[in-house]
């Protein structure tokens, strides 16, 4: 299957830019006309410093790495902090613009929910996000969290995957004696890479602040990779890798306090890029084409009363356009110039309450309404309807917490040609616990169980069905038990975490491609079983050596043991499914001393397959990919201004993620950030 997305018709792509640059100017009008009309008094400063501690000890497990640490990683996208989460496999297609998606624990990236500031991201086409495309420099904090987040009270769409990527963008922190802050950024290096960046935050007044950014990219993607398939080990350059890329986005803040909030965001995104394509026994002479503007406009409020009562409600409208073009393929029309249009409605309310100091319950009821455009062949147009309901309840009994939740989904599918898929009402329960054992011990013990399905997505069910398909929808159960330890200290040695988990999962129907004579029209199914088991430990310990000297390291790894069960008389039966490595293992060490700073970070992966039978015809070598950060923090003018260099791939590996997409070899990227 070709890169799709979504989005839009030809005409309204032009009405989104028009709208999301008069919303930019129109927040931008508000920040610069407010006045400031508190009565206060300037209070002395006092500086407040704590250690950053992982966030490990939750009812479900739970990993995060905060903006503090983005720079220990050479990361300059969220697909490339995601990384570093163990059960994490990123499916990665190479350069500034290939496509980058997460498997966690091999159930595949179409089982792992992105929250964008509390609402899911959604692709009703593949159902696959991209996270090449957000960028870290307005990212607060990123989560990665297996079953589903700690917290009740949110809405029902978050229930509904087997995993969740949470993602926090920047929240200002203005005060009357400091109104605004700026902060300007620019990264460049191999491959042509040129991003620049803005942000600015604004205090309106005592409740309202705002904030703005706006970032370019644009890289032309000529890498050197090696090209071995013959065995000659010969040097090539990859070709039609340019990447053009504007993205704006802004965010209006209503506070009366922490418990009354209110929140509208916009964002905007539009990339002009070639595909580089596979490379066949040195061709690759892709001239693939794609054209990507996404636009979505979301908005949240949260209230929690004095008597506990806990409501939240959000909104979103998103259009999604893609453009995709192919001269070099035969058919009768000299080509693919296909065009896919996508527009999404979604609306979430959700209200918790105390009915006991330790016993919560929760509600949420949430409506999305998704329909596709393209001009591609006996196209059915479907619109989606998915409705979901969600019962939970969080109770605390001594030193335990039980957690558990209800999900009834209800989807119904109709389409102006063709036959719609049956319609969907299925009930997903979750189950979790966790116990402190000892008191102040650090120690705590979890295990949950989850009933998942995933339904098929718009393409799978509908692109090029020339005859209606009898997909059934993928069945998730999760199993999962573990062990997590924390404590700081006053010594050298000031936090060390750790966690362990043991999980099984298990897929029933699990929808595949099938190729068929014509690549026009792929031919999907349900595979049958797939049994996994795995292991996910991490380790992390801080260090304060010496005045003005701090150190880390971390590390973590996965074990994953992904099976076909379907049946015994398969070739391929009890053997690995494509591209899930059985052993991946993340370290990162550093130290900094005042305002020099030195990261290293190394993702180690095992061998893999490409097809069902593990057969040296379809083998993949393992990787061993090492990145080296430098950082240096000074102050000009009163102002912080931070400078970094990047090396990935230090060590020049030659490697591919998906097969026949080499990955870049040695780069590296110059980094300034000032902050006014």
């Amino acid at each position: 299957m070709k890169q799709t997305a979504n989005v839009l018709n030809k005409g309204g792509s032009l009405s989104i830019k028009v709208c999301s640059f008069a919303l930019l100017f129109v927040l931008l009008g508000l920040g610069v006309n407010a006045q400031q009309r508190d009565t206060t008094r300037k209070l002395n400063e006092v500086k407040v410093v704590s250690q950053n501690l992982p966030q490990i000890q939750t009812v479900t497990p739970s990993q995060q790495i905060t903006s503090m640490d983005f720079s220990k990683y050479a990361a300059l996208t969220v697909a490339d902090i995601a990384n570093n989460f163990a059960g994490v496999n990123v499916r990665d297609y190479g350069g500034i613009g290939g496509l980058k998606t997460v498997s966690v624990r091999s159930l595949g990236a179409n089982h792992t929910g992105v929250l964008y500031d509390g609402i899911l991201l959604d692709d009703a086409q593949n159902g696959q996000i991209d996270l090449g495309k957000f960028n870290l420099y307005n990212i607060q904090s990123i989560a990665l969290y297996n079953g589903q987040l700690p917290v009740i009270v949110q809405p029902a769409r978050a229930f509904a995957t087997a995993s969740i990527l949470d993602i926090k963008t920047v929240y200002p922190q203005l005060t009357v004696s400091k109104p605004f802050q700026v902060m300007a950024g620019f990264n460049g290096g191999s491959f042509g890479l040129v991003n620049p960046y803005l942000q600015w935050q604004q205090r309106i007044n005592n409740r309202w602040s705002l904030v703005l950014n706006g970032n370019y990219t644009t890289a032309n993607g000529r890498y050197k990779y090696k090209e071995n398939a013959d065995g000659s080990d010969t040097l090539a350059t990859r070709k039609n890798g340019n990447v053009s890329t504007w993205q704006t986005d802004g965010a209006l803040y209503w506070t009366k306090s922490d418990s009354n909030r209110f929140k509208i965001q916009y964002n905007y995104y539009n990339t002009d890029q070639g595909l580089p394509g596979p490379v066949i026994l040195y061709l690759d002479g892709s001239h693939q084409h794609l054209q990507n503007e996404d636009a979505l406009v979301q908005s949240t409020y949260e209230y929690t009363a004095k008597n506990s009562l806990h409501l939240l409600f959000n909104g979103k409208y998103s259009q999604d356009y893609v453009h995709y073009t192919d001269p070099d393929f035969l058919n009768n029309s000299g080509g693919l110039n296909e065009h896919y249009t996508e527009h999404e409605f979604y609306g979430s309310a959700a209200v918790g309450y105390h009915i006991l100091p330790q016993w919560e319950v929760s509600y949420s009821s949430d409506m999305i309404l998704a329909n596709l455009f393209a001009d591609v062949y006996k196209y059915a147009f479907p619109t989606r309807l998915t409705l979901l309901n969600a019962l939970a309840t969080n109770v605390f009994i001594g030193k335990l917490q039980l957690q558990g939740s209800l999900l009834h989904t209800y989807i119904n599918d109709e389409v102006k040609s063709g036959t719609a898929a049956a319609s969907r009402s299925i009930l997903s329960p979750t189950i979790s616990a966790s116990i402190k054992p000892f008191n102040a011990s650090g120690l705590q013990l979890r295990a949950f169980y989850k009933n998942i399905f995933r339904n098929p997505t718009f393409s799978e069910q509908y692109y090029y069905a020339v005859l209606p398909r009898n997909l059934k929808p993928e069945q998730v159960n999760e199993f999962d038990l573990g062990a997590t330890y924390q404590k700081a200290f006053d010594g050298v040695l000031s936090n060390i975490a750790l966690t362990a988990d043991g999980y099984y999962n298990n897929i029933r129907n699990k929808i595949i491609y099938l190729p068929t004579r014509s690549p026009l029209t792929p031919s999907v199914t349900n595979l049958g079983r797939v049994d996994i088991t795995g292991v996910d430990l991490t380790a992390r310990a801080d260090f304060k050596p010496a005045p003005y000297w701090r150190a880390s390291f971390s590390a973590t790894y996965t074990y994953q043991n992904a099976v076909d069960v379907t049946n015994p008389t398969d070739s391929y039966y009890l053997q690995q499914i494509p591209y899930t490595p059985k052993n991946l293992l993340t370290l990162d060490a550093g130290f900094s001393y005042k305002r020099i700073g030195m990261y290293y970070n190394c993702i180690i992966s095992s061998s893999r397959y490409l097809e069902s039978d593990n057969v040296a015809q379809y083998y993949l070598a393992g990787y061993n990919v090492s990145n080296l950060s430098f950082n240096y923090s000074l102050l000009t003018q009163r102002h912080p201004l931070n400078i970094a260099f990047n090396i990935n791939n230090l060590f020049n590996t030659s490697y591919v993620i998906v097969h026949n997409y080499p990955m870049p070899g040695l780069s590296y990227r110059i980094s300034m950030q000032i902050t006014i």
